[in-house]
């Protein structure tokens, strides 16, 4: 019997945020991006996510990805286009939705930047909202032709709710789902989803149509009270340690990927964690959170 070559159709794979982290340089700032890429090869990732250590451009990305024979999973897309027009940002993200095209990724992690305090030492109650209705349609309306336009070009737009955002909460992405047309993928982020106040489990239910990305990132529930009692910014909550691998805090993943796989959903789950690597090793909570997932694959079928 001939060996089946089809690709799976759930993969894991993995954000280098373990290694090192863009929005808080000091984290894992020594380590460099080879590190990351054999370690987690090693655990048996199957891909990665890019970081602020890859190449700009296409080949030199293919370049550091393939002697690891490592699959390019997505990349972030810092955006601003609540405050552009459709047409700035088209200019702003071709080249990054070419890079991804060249190497295989057929969705691009979308985050809006404009007026956003993630990156910075600001309560998370501060974060910018879109409050009027005309305010969410007309972004929800440029939203859907940029989406239009990546998809021309073979990459789906992955909407990261994300805290410090314009998009944080359940009832953000409701809004946001509800206003924008099928072109637009939602990315499911469990860790992001409970810290902004939602259950993951509804959330995800809610939207799986739209799904085509997943992001498995776990909390600390005690942390995470913490957080919200004291007006921590985001970096507050990272440095503090309410963030997560799959496995090693309290969300219920296997509730999480049963809905997944009855909903026949096709793409990549990713490992993701925003933690200080000299408190929580990158090896051990990267196999952690491989393990865990991998484990509940194994029982799922």
């Amino acid at each position: 019997m001939p060996v089946s070559t089809s690709t799976p159709r759930i993969r894991i794979g993995i954000n280098p945020i373990s290694w090192s982290n863009d929005d808080l340089p000091a984290l894992g700032g020594e380590t460099p991006l080879s590190t990351a890429l054999s370690e987690g090869k090693a655990i048996g990732y199957e891909g990665f996510e890019l970081n602020g250590k890859f190449p700009k451009d296409a080949k030199g990305v293919g370049d550091v990805l393939r002697p690891h024979d490592l699959a390019l999973v997505s990349g972030w897309y810092s955006s601003r286009l609540a405050r552009r027009s459709v047409a700035e940002e088209i200019e702003a993200i071709t080249p990054h939705v070419q890079l991804l095209a060249e190497n295989g990724a057929s969705v691009l992690v979308y985050g809006e930047v404009a007026d956003s305090i993630q990156g910075q030492r600001i309560p998370l109650v501060e974060r910018p909202r879109f409050h009027t209705d005309a305010a969410w349609h007309e972004y929800a309306e440029k939203l859907t032709e940029l989406s239009r336009f990546t998809l021309s070009r073979g990459v789906r737009l992955a909407y990261h709710h994300h805290m410090g955002a314009y998009v944080e909460s359940p009832q953000d992405i409701d809004r946001l789902m509800a206003l924008t047309g099928e072109e637009v993928g939602l990315l499911f982020d469990s860790g992001h989803c409970y810290m902004g106040g939602g259950e993951p489990l509804q959330v995800l239910s809610k939207h799986i149509q739209r799904i085509c990305h997943v992001h498995f990132k776990d909390v600390r529930k005690p942390v995470v009270q913490l957080a919200r009692n004291n007006l921590w910014s985001f970096p507050d909550c990272i440095i503090n340690g309410t963030f997560t691998v799959p496995g090693d805090g309290d969300i219920d993943f296997s509730a999480l990927l049963k809905v997944l796989l009855q909903a026949d959903y096709r793409g990549w789950l990713v490992v993701e964690a925003e933690q200080d690597p000299a408190v929580a090793p990158s090896y051990v909570y990267a196999k952690k959170g491989y393990d865990t997932l991998r484990q509940l694959l194994a029982d799922a079928r």
